[in-house]
C-alpha cells in the first residue's frame, strides 16, 4: 500500500512562492504516472507567472477565494472549484480573501522543478 499522511509530510516553498506539501510523488511513495501536492497561498500574497512545457496540472480549490490568471483570461476561484492548466499555459493565482487560499494540484506527468519556467509578475 502507498500511503501518505499530511501532517508527517513536511511543507516546502516552490518556484511560484506558494507553499506545497507533496503529498503523493513518484520520488518518495513509488506511484509511476502523476503527483498530488497540497498549495497554500496566504492572504494578500500573488504566486508568480509560470508555466509547464510538459506537464498538465489540476488545481481544485479547497479553501479560500482568489483570482486565477490563466493564458489571457482572469476570473474568480472559490473552493470547491477545479481548474485545468494545459501543458504551456502561463498561470498564476492570487488571494484576495482573508484566509489561506488552499489548492489541491495533481499533475501528470509528475511535478518537477526543471519543468517549472517562471515568467515574471
Amino acid at each position: 500500500m502507498i500511503l501518505s499522511v499530511r501532517g508527517a509530510v513536511q511543507p516546502y516553498v516552490t518556484r511560484d512562492g506558494s507553499v506545497i506539501r507533496e503529498l503523493m510523488h513518484p520520488t518518495v511513495q513509488g506511484n509511476r504516472a502523476q503527483s498530488l501536492a497540497e498549495a497554500t497561498v496566504a492572504p494578500g500574497q500573488v504566486t508568480v507567472m509560470h508555466r509547464h512545457a510538459v506537464t498538465e496540472e489540476l488545481y481544485h480549490f479547497t479553501a479560500g477565494s482568489g483570482v486565477m490568471i490563466l493564458g489571457g483570461e482572469r476570473f474568480a476561484v472559490h473552493s470547491g472549484d477545479t481548474i485545468c492548466i494545459p501543458p504551456g499555459t502561463p498561470h498564476c493565482v492570487e488571494n484576495t480573501g482573508a484566509e489561506p487560499l488552499v489548492i489541491l494540484c495533481a499533475c501528470s506527468p509528475p511535478y518537477a522543478h526543471e519543468d517549472t519556467e517562471l515568467l515574471g509578475d
